[in-house]
Parts: C-alpha cells; structure tokens; sequence
C-alpha cells in the first residue's frame, strides 16, 4: 500500500502511538488538526516523542493542532 506523505511519519512512531492513532481513527496528519494538544497527549499509547514527531510533521506541512 502507497503511503502519502501526511501518513508517513505515522509509520516511525512506536506501535503504541501508532495503534493509539488508528484507534482513534487518526489517519493522516491532517486529521490531527480536528484535535488540540491536550485531546492528543490524553490518547492511551501517545507519549511526548509522539507529539515531538508529529508536531515538527506537522509544522512542515503548515498544519497545526487547534
């Protein structure tokens, strides 16, 4: 399966992280923008190196938390 590249970073977290996300029907960077920082971190398996990673991703496509 072709990743795009708003899915990419997912696929360096840890499992945790990674299964926190899909749990929560978070697919893409994009959909990170529907939540606030505080909403993430509360996600079951999302530590501080999650939202480092995913925060500087997002950065890089002009997206941000709301």
């Amino acid at each position: 399966m072709k990743h795009d590249r708003l899915h990419q970073p997912f696929d360096k977290l840890a499992k945790p992280a990674q299964r926190a996300l899909a749990g929560a029907g978070i697919t893409s960077l994009k959909d990170l923008e529907k939540l606030t920082q505080k909403e993430f971190m509360q996600l079951h398996g999302i530590g501080k190196k999650a939202l480092q990673a995913l925060t500087d991703a997002m950065v890089k496509e002009s997206l941000t938390f709301k």
